[in-house]
């Protein structure tokens, strides 16, 4: 029998940006280097065009037509579905609800399943480094309920204290809902050994995977979460599509989210029967184009590969942590052993935003503030930070243009 020989699929970061068409811009005359995908990520050409092609040869409403442009709109958007399910792991299609992102997921939950099983005394646990959409839906929900928000507290180094977190459920613990990747600090988050021990309290786990889908294997099966949340725009794909996974059985004792055409089996002035999944929960015109293109996007990263992405991403991320810890004055916030290409600085008596200003002059985009972790800034006691995330595009020659820029900065302000 003649052998066969697998070859194994390489990363070659220069092939890969030649499709993102905007890292061929300039910005303030110099060729842009795009350091702020933590906020969102840029868009491949493929994405692009089946935003195009969407518009341009098949743009209808989906399931109710019976004409051709519908019948290709809706296939088109049900593939999708399928995808995000393989992308994911999920059990079935039924358990994907499109969202508008993370932000929508997580108050689906919070108004479906929250406003049914919360009650006044019960607790929801969240964490000191959790995005401000995985903590004001549960306030306001704590606040009409009279239930209590308890939060995890970290460690100087941007980790889950565990030893507390355990301390923290108990029997009146109703919910957990963590952030698996934090986007100010790059921080994993050990999401599956937090749910294992909410459920051992019978507690239900809410995981918001806005920063990790792009970065990590997700499997919400082998996790074991009861939903999981994420934005299509983080991973390469159109902003306006998102996903909101759930345990099907959870879905379908949850009471519906909005009202209107879609969500509907019948309707009269008399009763309202709702319908199945996942379609019991997407009221009205949905954002096709984006879904539909959301696909395109997840294909993109399958087809480079995920391990072969994060392996570039990690070598940039090593990189760049060497080059900033030798700059006197610079101090990184957030030093997880476990990290994904996120690093957040400050430097002493100079202040972010001015930081911001003078790379972006210099061409170079990275973000500044509190990243909507207010919490979590003053926990580090400081006021924000800067922070460079990393994509699958980006290149060692880029690290090399933000170190030098940071130090051109300084000289500049101090």
């Amino acid at each position: 029998m003649e052998k066969t020989t697998t070859i194994s699929p390489t990363f070659d970061v220069n092939t890969i940006r030649e499709s993102f068409p905007v890292l061929e811009r300039e910005v303030n005359n110099k060729l842009l280097v795009y350091l702020d995908n933590a906020a969102t990520s840029q868009k491949p050409q493929v994405v692009i065009d089946a935003l195009d092609y969407y518009y341009s040869n098949y743009n209808a409403n989906i399931h109710r037509g019976i004409h051709t442009l519908a019948e290709e709109a809706t296939a088109a958007y049900e593939a999708t579905r399928n995808a995000v399910k393989d992308f994911i792991h999920a059990a079935s299609p039924e358990e994907i609800i499109f969202t508008r992102g993370t932000t929508e997921g997580i108050n689906l939950v919070a108004y479906t399943w929250g406003r049914k099983n919360i009650n006044a005394g019960d607790e929801i646990i969240i964490s000191t480094m959790e995005h401000h959409s995985n903590i004001v839906p549960w306030q306001i929900l704590c606040e009409e309920k009279k239930a209590v928000l308890k939060v995890i507290p970290i460690s100087d180094e941007g980790e889950l204290l565990m030893d507390e977190y355990k301390k923290l459920l108990s029997l009146k613990t109703k919910l957990v809902s963590i952030v698996h990747v934090s986007n100010a600090l790059g921080t994993i988050n050990p999401v599956k050994e937090v749910i294992d021990l909410a459920h051992q309290n019978g507690a239900y786990v809410l995981v918001d995977g806005a920063q990790s889908t792009v970065h990590l294997d997700i499997d919400v099966q082998d996790m074991d979460c009861d939903f999981f949340a994420f934005s299509g725009h983080k991973v390469y794909g159109p902003t306006g599509a998102g996903v909101l996974y759930g345990k099907k059985k959870i879905l379908e004792e949850m009471p519906v989210f909005m009202g209107g055409g879609e969500m509907i089996k019948e309707v009269s002035f008399e009763k309202t029967t709702y319908a199945n999944l996942p379609y019991k929960y997407e009221a009205g015109t949905p954002n096709i184009a984006d879904t539909i293109a959301l696909k395109v996007a997840l294909d993109f990263i399958t087809e480079t590969g995920k391990q072969l992405i994060r392996n570039h991403e990690n070598n940039l991320l090593k990189y760049a942590t060497e080059q900033m810890q030798s700059i006197p004055g610079l101090r990184i916030i957030g030093n997880a052993k476990n990290k994904v290409s996120v690093i957040s600085f400050i430097i002493k008596n100079i202040h972010p935003q001015d930081v911001g200003v003078l790379l972006d002059n210099q061409g170079i985009a990275v973000r500044t503030g509190h990243h909507c972790t207010q919490p979590l800034m003053n926990r580090f006691q400081i006021p924000g930070t800067v922070r460079a995330s990393f994509a699958m595009y980006n290149t060692k020659e880029e690290v090399d243009r933000l170190i030098s820029g940071i130090q051109k900065s300084i000289k500049m302000l101090s």
